[in-house]
């Protein structure tokens, strides 16, 4: 891989929407319920009913095994994600990715390989943030090198001061951001608001829009259906989690009321802005 993958070569939609597909904790996670079949049936529930719905894509994540591992996590959590995977992208006919808690992009990408999935999230790509884990450490040197070496083409979507996490003193929006585009390469760039279903500052992604205009900005949290026709506009995608599961809770389970209400709101500024275009 020595080119960046575009929004445009796995979406032909604008503002192609991501939903999440929250897994139940995994094996050896405190969680941990001790039925995998569980884990995969529940992780294809949710993504059929996002693919069906009317969601463009979707990204599977370990959300229910906090506490997370600051770096790599244990080879039970790779499998158990694989298998995971393995299933979700049988079943949908929409891009799949992964992202692996709280910074394990080598384990991403090699799942997302192994699995046939289409991109990875990458919470620190470079740099350092101060996070409820401790420091964590940006490994773009590594995660891009290990894409090269398995030869797939798998977009790396990092964050740009990602949240639960505070910036070192004197990094900013902009100078992350261009960090993250021209020396770790990523494929593109995600801005959240500070915690997980927090709205992003708008500010921010015109920020993170003026220092790097070429980067493709993901919205990475707090997107929902009121605050769409607002905050999607400055953005070229998102992903979406609380808001599309039940009573807007991380980890509830897709709620199909909640996707339908998005895609229309969605759907109704595609057609807006194709009709301005014309």
């Amino acid at each position: 891989m020595n080119h960046r993958i575009t929004i445009g070569d796995l979406w032909h939609v604008r503002w192609p929407i991501v939903g999440m597909v929250h897994l139940l904790p995994l094996p050896g996670a405190t969680g941990w319920r001790g039925s995998m079949a569980d884990i995969i049936r529940r992780a294809c529930e949710d993504a059929r009913m996002l693919a069906d719905g009317g969601i463009d894509g979707v990204l599977i994540e370990n959300y229910g095994d906090v506490p997370f591992h600051p770096g790599a996590v244990p080879p039970e959590t790779v499998a158990a994600m694989t298998a995971a995977t393995v299933e979700v992208a049988r079943i949908v006919a929409v891009p799949v990715g992964v992202n692996v808690l709280r910074n394990d992009a080598a384990a991403a990408v090699a799942i997302a390989v192994a699995a046939g999935a289409d991109f990875v999230r990458v919470n620190v790509h470079t740099g350092a943030m101060l996070t409820d884990q401790g420091w964590i450490e940006g490994k773009a040197h590594d995660t891009l090198r290990l894409r090269t070496r398995l030869d797939s083409p798998v977009a790396v979507l990092a964050d740009v001061l990602v949240k639960h996490a505070t910036a070192p003193p004197g990094v900013d929006a902009a100078a992350a951001a261009r960090d993250t585009w021209h020396r770790g390469l990523a494929d593109g760039l995600i801005v959240t608001g500070g915690a997980t279903g927090a709205t992003p500052d708008p500010e921010r992604l015109l920020t993170v829009r003026h220092a790097v205009p070429d980067a493709p900005l993901w919205i990475g949290s707090g997107l929902d259906a009121a605050n769409a026709p607002d905050l999607l506009p400055l953005a070229d995608a998102a992903i979406v989690g609380s808001a599309l599961q039940h009573e807007g809770v991380a980890g509830s389970g897709v709620d199909s009321v909640r996707v339908q209400r998005l895609v229309r709101i969605v759907h109704a500024l595609r057609d807006t802005a194709g009709r301005e275009r014309s």
